[in-house]
């Protein structure tokens, strides 16, 4: 479980990184900032490309960061955007932080921090896919 502190800076990371975000085409800023177990943070930002299914979201951009730099196990994300309320996550990143560990905690936020929405991954998405031989029934 995260400290109240350890929160309030992931937060304030996320909404930092969204000012690096490049979005031609949405205008639509999204900034995440990624803790490992050892406590290093990784932070990212949604790169918007002319041909949007090639655009990255924040949260795959961070843990990029992170696995580029030798980490994979982590603790929490948190994510923030320029909207008054927070947003979650798109099913693609969904799925691939599911795949760091179902237990991973996000923070979905506005930018002042003011709306916080707390949640495990698993319960974000519930009927992830987790291989071949797990199914449904």
């Amino acid at each position: 479980m995260l400290t109240k502190l350890q929160e309030e800076q992931l937060i304030q990371q996320a909404a930092d990184a969204r000012r690096y975000a490049r979005v031609p085409m949405s205008g639509f800023r999204v900034g995440a900032a990624l803790l490992t177990t050892d406590g290093s943070v990784f932070t990212g930002c949604n790169v918007e490309l002319e041909k949007m299914l090639y655009s990255i979201c924040a949260e795959r951009c961070a843990v990029t960061k992170a696995v580029s730099e030798g980490y994979q196990d982590f603790l929490a994300i948190a994510i923030v955007s320029d909207q008054k309320a927070p947003v979650s996550p798109c099913g693609t990143c969904r799925q691939f932080l599911y795949d760091f560990g179902s237990d991973l905690q996000v923070i979905l936020s506005n930018p002042d921090g003011s709306r916080i929405f707390r949640i495990t991954i698993k319960d974000l998405m519930p009927k992830a896919f987790t291989g071949p031989d797990e199914g449904l029934c």
